[in-house]
């Protein structure tokens, strides 16, 4: 990467950082319960609102279960539920149609973060009607007041209900793009470890890998600060007492709430502290091929930590100390940082094979990877503040590691 460049992404995260203290992030306010819901939309005039889901949420009886609270507490309610993994900007139109059509004062998002991303968009283009989802792409270009966000999660990883982006997929193009901007972060977020009871296995096992990935590239990059190493050292602490307990018995309470945390707690480090390059390159396999995000996430974590060598050891290490892990590894307390970092990535191998998740990706094509690589190139830099840049050819490199 040419040196002025690498200047120019420094001097670029340096600004950024250095507004953090004066930027707007909020947490969301927390209901522990769906019956919350219809009491507080009452409270604030609110008699109509949109669902945004989808089919599999409908057919496993969930959607219904929200139906039901929010009609015993008389609030009258328009139901979306063709969002897809992966949401278009054609289902970021339908849902905005359908509360415009439907005279709906707020959105409920209820799902994990594809259906979250779909609704934060369409509120986007409720409050700007004429403004293309493609022109707000990118950092601080929404600027207005949205309708009314109250966040359902029903897995346990992507952190949506606190973070202030929404990622959408041009299937034209075979590209994702995120709008990332403060007003997208909704006020409310319900924290009901029953909606998560039901997840298959393999959903609980990729979106809590997707959370993990979320604390720990918050932790390493280059914008931290204390509360957001906080929130990271305790999801990853979270995350390795939870999730493969929730992984083999879904249905745990205490593990499907600790990981409900757990994923807020990274989804608040990653939002102000921002992710690295195991998003960006994730993002862009998920545009080109369909890849659910947090399989991406979790297959790509490792090969980008070893990736970034020597400049994450000491973070890396600090944060498996603080977060209880080096003592469950039985690591040596004198242990150097590169041998404590160097087991931290080895953790990560083993959590994934131990639920299964693959080590490369299937139907990665080689004539594809230079686009995707001028993707991910156009989403991290200059904005994440990772602990190393990548250009081209370190980028091309990942995407090969995990090409089966």
């Amino acid at each position: 990467m040419n040196s002025l460049y690498k200047l120019w992404c420094r001097a670029y995260q340096t600004v950024f950082r250095i507004v953090i203290p004066v930027l707007p992030y909020r947490e969301p306010k927390i209901l522990g319960s769906m019956d919350e819901l219809g009491p507080m939309f009452k409270t604030k005039g609110i008699s109509r609102v949109l669902i945004v889901t989808d089919q599999g949420l409908v057919k496993a009886g969930i959607a219904a279960m929200l139906e039901e609270k929010l009609a015993s507490s008389g609030i009258d309610y328009s139901l979306y539920a063709d969002t897809v993994p992966n949401p278009t900007v054609a289902n970021v139109e339908e849902a905005r149609s359908q509360y415009v059509e439907s005279q709906s004062q707020a959105i409920i998002a209820l799902g994990g973060g594809s259906a979250m991303d779909c609704a934060k968009a369409a509120a986007c283009r409720v409050a700007r009607p004429r403004t293309s989802l493609k022109w707000m792409a990118g950092v601080l270009k929404v600027w207005v007041r949205l309708p009314l966000l109250v966040a359902v999660p029903t897995t346990a990883g992507t952190g949506s209900e606190t973070t202030l982006a929404a990622v959408i997929t041009d299937p034209e193009k075979h590209h994702k793009y995120a709008i990332m901007d403060f007003p997208l972060i909704p006020p409310v977020a319900v924290h009901d470890y029953r909606l998560t009871v039901g997840l298959p296995p393999h959903i609980t096992s990729t979106t809590g890998m997707d959370a993990l990935v979320h604390a720990v590239e918050a932790y390493i990059g280059r914008s931290t600060t204390s509360y957001t190493r906080a929130m990271a050292v305790e999801a990853v602490r979270l995350i390795s007492e939870n999730l493969l307990e929730a992984y083999r018995d879904g249905s745990n309470a205490k593990a499907r709430q600790n990981m409900l945390r757990a994923a807020f707690c990274a989804g608040n480090a990653f939002s102000i502290s921002y992710v690295g390059y195991v998003h960006c390159v994730a993002h862009s396999l998920g545009g080109q091929y369909g890849v659910p995000h947090g399989l991406a996430n979790a297959v790509l974590l490792p090969v980008v930590l070893r990736a970034y060598g020597e400049s994450v050891y000491s973070k890396l290490a600090s944060l498996t100390r603080e977060s209880g892990l080096a003592k469950s590894l039985n690591l040596d307390p004198t242990a150097s940082d590169e041998t404590v970092a160097k087991a931290f990535i080895s953790w990560v191998g083993d959590m994934n094979r131990s639920m299964d998740i693959p080590s490369k990706i299937q139907g990665i094509k080689t004539e594809d990877i230079c686009q995707m690589v001028s993707y991910a190139l156009a989403e991290g830099n200059p904005l994440y503040p990772v602990p190393k840049l990548f250009g081209r050819e370190e980028l091309t490199e990942l995407y090969l590691a995990v090409k089966a």
